[in-house]
C-alpha cells in the first residue's frame, strides 16, 4: 500500500478522487478551471533543453468512459515520440475543452525510462440518453421539438437546455399562451454516463390580449397611450406584426416607455399604481393599468453659478436655439434636462474648454407645479491641439485620415469639429470604430488628439441573381474596393480611392462596367475619375434593340456640407439595330451607329438625414447638357433637368415624400433629338400604375419619346413590422412631343400600394398600381400593374 500511494500514483490517486468529489451538474456545459499541472523530474541536461520524449499518454476516467480515446489523442498536439512541451499541453487543454465533451479535466506528467508518460485524468459530460417532453398537449410535442437544439446522443449542455426551455416558452407566448412556463430537469446515470432530461410544460389557457385599458389618464387620451405599446389587441395582421400576444418583457419596457412618454410631458411625479389581468372569456385578456400623472412641472427660473466666460444671456440663447433642451416657463422633463446639459457642454466644448461640465440641481415647487434650475458649471481651461495622432490603420494611409479632420495642431481644442471628423471618417466606410479623445500632454493647455480606428473588410467579390419589371431576370458578378489605392501593387488597399468592376448579363440586358474615383486629386477636396462601360437593352423594346458603349471622365468638387457641383466628359457609340421593318420611317431613320460626345454639369443639394430610409430632408439636383458642336460627333443636342425631393417625419414612424422632376431636349444646327436621347416616362421608377414608357408620344404603335416631361411622385410609407414598411402612392407625369411643351394632352395618373423589404440581401421594392387617368381622360379600365426593383435609388 506504501509503494502504491507514492510519487505520480499518490497524485493520480489525489486528482480521481477530487475529479469525481466535484462532479455536480449545475456547472455542466461550464469550462472549468483549467490548469495544467505539470512538474516534471529531473531529466539529462540534453533532455532539459529540448523537452523529454514522450514515451506513453495514459487515459483515466473520472466517471464513465463515455468519450472514444482516439476522439481524445486527435484533439492534442501532444504525441508519443515526440518532445513533451508545456506550451503544447495547453493548447491541448483548450482543445479538449472546445469538443464540448467534457466537464473537467488534468494533464501531468510523470518520469519513464529517460523520457516522460503524459497522463490525462477526464470527466466526460454525460450523453443525452433520452428528451422527454411533457404538458405539451394543444401544440403538439413534435412542433415543441423544433424549438429544441438538444439532441439525444449529444453531450449534456445545462446552458444548452436552459436555452431550449426559454425557446419553447417563447413559442407558446407567441401561440396565444400568455401564462405557460416550462420547466427542465436532469436525472443522470453516473456509472454509465448517461442523462435523461425532462421538459415539462404548463400551457396554461391560451388567449389573446383584447384590449389595452387605462384609468386615471386625465390628460392624454387612451388611443394616444396605446400607440406607445408593443402589447396591443390583435388585429388583421396578426401573423406579421404579433398583435394581441401578451409576453411579459415586451410589457416591461411599455411600462418603460409609458414612464419616459409622462416625464418627458412634465409629470415628473408618474407612477403605476396597478395593473389587472381580465381574462373574462376563455380566449381574451383585458388589461387595465391604473396610472397616477401627478402635476405637470413647468420650468421656473434657471440660474447659474460660477461662469465667467459665458454670460446668463449668452447660456440661455444657446438653450433656445438647440433643439431638445427646456427653458423658462416650458414643461419640465428629463430629457430635456439633460440635452440641456449636453448643450452647455458643447457650448463651452466649441471654445476648447473640453474639461467644462455643469452639474444641474432641481428644486421643485409642488404647490406652484414649478421647477426651480440652477446650474453649477465648472469651466475649467481652454485647451489647444498640439498634436494628432493616428493609431489603428494598418492599410489606410495617414494623409487618408488627417484629410477628413475639421481641425490641426495649433488649433483650439474644439469638440464640436472633434465630433464632426469623427462622423467624416464613419462616413468613409473604412472603418468599424472610430475614436477620438483628448490625452494630456506635459505642456499646460495643450491635449494630444487620438484618433483610433478599427479597420473593417472595404473590399468584396460579390457575384448574384436579380429581377425587376423592368430589367426581367439577370446576373451579375461585381468586384468592389472602398478603400482603394491604384500605386499600391499588389494589394491596391488604402489610398482612400474607390474601384468597381461589373459584369452582368440578363434576358433583356447586358452590361460592363469598369469605374475608379480619386476622392482628393492632387491631395485636394476635388474628386476625379473615369467609367468604361458597355451596355446592350433588349428590355426597351420588342421591336427594336439598342448598344451603348463608351468612357467617361469625371470631376466634382464639395462646395460645403450641402452644395456640391460636378462636371462629366463621355464620349461614346450608341446603335439602334434589329429595328422591326413594319415600324414607321421614324424607327427606320434612326438605326444603325451613332457618335456623342457630351460634357454633364450638375449642381447638387442634399441635406437628407439618411441616404437609405430618409425620414426628413431634401435633395435638388439640376443638370445641363450638351453633346456635339466644337465638342464633335454625330449627336448635337441639349438638355436640361431639375429632380427634387422632400421627406417629412410623421407620427407614428410615418414618412411623407414628394418627388418632383422635369426636363426639356432639343437639337441644335437643324438637328433633331434622336430616339436614345428622349424622355420616356412610365414605371415604377417614374409614374407607376403604367408599362414602362407607356406615357408619352406613339408612333406605329410603339413609344418615340417625348422633348418636355415632368412627373411627380407622393408617397406615404408606414411601418408595419420590423424591416417591412407598407406604401401608399399618388403619381402623375406628362411627356410631350415638342420642346417646352407642358400641355396636360399626354397626362397619366396612376396610383396604388406597395411594401418596402429592407433584407440582408439588400432592399426590395414591390407595388400594384392602377392608372385613373391616360392621356387626361378618366378611364374605366381597372388595369393591375405591378412593379418590383432591388436597390436604393440615390
Amino acid at each position: 500500500m506504501d509503494k502504491l500511494l507514492t510519487g505520480g500514483n499518490l497524485r493520480r490517486v489525489g486528482l480521481l478522487i477530487a475529479l469525481t468529489g466535484w462532479i455536480g451538474f449545475d456547472h455542466l456545459g461550464q469550462a472549468q478551471d483549467d490548469t495544467v499541472l505539470v512538474q516534471p523530474p529531473a531529466y539529462s541536461e540534453e533532455n532539459q533543453l529540448r523537452g523529454p520524449i514522450v514515451k506513453d499518454i495514459e487515459i483515466e476516467f473520472a466517471g464513465s468512459q463515455s468519450v472514444d480515446r482516439s476522439l481524445i489523442l486527435s484533439n492534442m498536439r501532444t504525441t508519443i515520440g515526440q518532445p513533451y512541451s508545456p506550451a503544447a499541453v495547453q493548447e491541448d487543454v483548450r482543445n479538449l475543452y472546445a469538443t464540448g465533451q467534457f466537464v473537467n479535466l488534468r494533464i501531468f506528467d510523470e518520469p519513464l525510462g529517460d523520457g516522460v508518460k503524459v497522463v490525462l485524468i477526464v470527466q466526460p459530460k454525460p450523453v443525452i440518453k433520452q428528451i422527454i417532453v411533457t404538458g405539451a398537449d394543444r401544440i403538439s410535442e413534435k412542433r415543441v421539438r423544433k424549438e429544441m437544439k438538444s439532441k439525444a446522443g449529444e453531450p449534456l449542455s445545462e446552458q444548452q437546455v436552459a436555452e431550449d426551455a426559454r425557446n419553447v416558452r417563447i413559442y407558446y407566448h407567441e401561440k396565444g399562451f400568455p401564462d405557460a412556463t416550462v420547466e427542465y430537469k436532469f436525472d443522470v446515470n453516473e456509472q454509465i454516463g448517461r442523462a435523461v432530461v425532462t421538459i415539462t410544460v404548463d400551457e396554461g389557457s391560451k388567449s389573446y390580449v383584447r384590449d389595452v385599458n387605462f384609468v386615471g389618464n386625465d390628460s392624454f387620451e387612451t388611443k394616444e397611450l396605446r400607440k406607445l405599446f408593443k402589447t396591443r389587441k390583435k388585429n388583421l395582421l396578426f401573423f406579421l406584426n404579433k398583435s394581441g400576444i401578451f409576453r411579459e418583457e415586451w410589457f416591461d419596457e411599455d411600462l418603460k416607455k409609458l414612464r419616459a412618454f409622462y416625464q418627458d410631458n412634465g409629470y415628473i411625479d408618474f407612477a403605476v399604481k396597478d395593473i389587472q389581468y381580465d381574462q373574462a372569456e376563455e380566449d381574451v385578456l383585458d388589461i387595465t393599468i391604473t396610472i397616477f400623472e401627478g402635476i405637470q412641472y413647468r420650468v421656473g427660473s434657471m440660474s447659474f453659478e460660477s461662469n465667467t466666460i459665458f454670460s446668463r444671456e449668452q447660456i440661455l440663447s444657446r438653450l433656445r436655439a438647440t433643439e431638445g433642451t427646456i427653458n423658462e416657463g416650458g414643461v419640465f422633463s428629463p430629457s430635456g434636462l439633460q440635452s440641456s446639459v449636453s448643450a452647455i457642454n458643447t457650448l463651452y466644448g466649441e471654445r476648447g474648454y473640453i474639461d467644462a461640465s455643469s452639474v444641474p440641481e432641481r428644486q421643485p415647487n409642488i404647490e406652484t407645479g414649478k421647477m426651480d434650475i440652477l446650474y453649477r458649471i465648472n469651466e475649467g481651461e481652454q485647451a489647444y491641439v498640439q498634436k494628432i495622432i493616428i493609431q489603428g490603420n494598418n492599410e489606410t494611409k495617414d494623409k487618408v485620415l488627417r484629410r477628413e479632420l475639421a481641425l490641426a495642431p495649433g488649433d483650439i481644442y474644439d469638440t464640436v469639429r472633434v465630433d464632426a471628423s469623427k462622423l467624416r471618417l464613419d462616413n468613409l466606410g473604412y472603418f468599424s470604430q472610430v475614436d477620438a479623445t483628448p490625452r494630456d500632454t506635459s505642456v499646460p493647455n495643450r491635449k494630444d488628439l487620438v484618433v483610433t480606428v478599427e479597420e473593417q473588410r472595404t473590399g468584396s467579390v460579390t457575384f448574384g441573381a436579380g429581377f425587376s419589371t423592368i430589367d426581367s431576370l439577370l446576373g451579375f458578378a461585381e468586384v468592389s474596393q472602398g478603400n482603394f489605392d491604384i500605386g499600391n501593387w499588389p494589394t491596391f488597399r488604402g489610398g482612400g480611392q474607390k474601384f468597381r468592376a461589373r459584369i452582368q448579363y440578363g434576358l433583356t440586358r447586358q452590361d460592363a462596367l469598369i469605374s475608379w474615383t480619386e476622392p482628393w486629386f492632387l491631395d485636394r477636396q476635388i474628386s476625379f475619375g473615369f467609367d468604361l462601360f458597355y451596355n446592350n437593352s433588349d428590355f426597351i423594346s420588342s421591336r427594336f434593340n439598342q448598344r451603348r458603349y463608351g468612357a467617361a471622365i469625371r470631376v466634382g468638387k464639395a462646395l460645403n456640407q450641402f452644395w456640391s457641383i460636378g462636371l462629366r466628359y463621355q464620349a461614346e457609340n450608341i446603335e439602334i439595330y434589329d429595328v422591326d421593318q413594319t415600324l414607321p420611317q421614324f424607327f427606320q431613320d434612326e438605326a444603325g451607329v451613332r457618335s456623342k460626345s457630351s460634357v454633364r454639369a450638375t449642381l447638387l443639394y442634399d441635406n437628407r438625414d439618411s441616404l437609405f430610409l430618409t425620414r426628413q430632408g431634401e435633395k435638388l439636383e439640376f443638370a445641363l447638357e450638351g453633346a456635339g458642336g466644337p465638342l464633335l460627333g454625330d449627336t448635337d443636342i441639349w438638355k436640361a433637368e431639375i429632380e427634387g425631393s422632400k421627406w417629412w417625419s410623421l407620427p407614428w414612424d410615418m414618412i411623407f415624400s414628394i418627388r418632383a422632376a422635369t426636363g426639356v431636349a432639343d437639337g441644335f444646327d437643324g438637328n433633331d433629338v434622336p430616339l436614345f436621347d428622349r424622355f420616356f416616362i412610365g414605371g415604377n421608377r417614374t409614374v407607376r400604375g403604367f408599362a414602362f414608357r407607356e406615357i408619352g408620344p406613339v408612333q406605329g404603335g410603339e413609344e418615340s419619346g417625348g422633348k418636355t416631361m415632368a412627373y411627380t411622385n407622393f408617397e406615404t410609407t408606414f411601418p408595419i413590422m420590423d424591416n417591412v414598411r407598407g406604401a401608399v402612392f399618388l403619381d402623375a407625369g406628362i411627356n410631350n412631343a415638342n420642346t417646352f411643351d407642358y400641355s396636360i394632352g399626354s397626362l397619366g395618373v396612376g396610383t396604388g400600394v406597395g411594401l418596402r423589404l429592407n433584407l440582408p440581401i439588400g432592399p426590395l421594392r414591390f407595388d400594384l398600381g392602377t392608372p385613373l387617368l391616360k392621356n387626361n381622360r378618366s378611364t374605366d379600365d381597372f388595369d393591375i400593374e405591378f412593379h418590383f426593383d432591388v436597390g436604393y435609388q440615390f
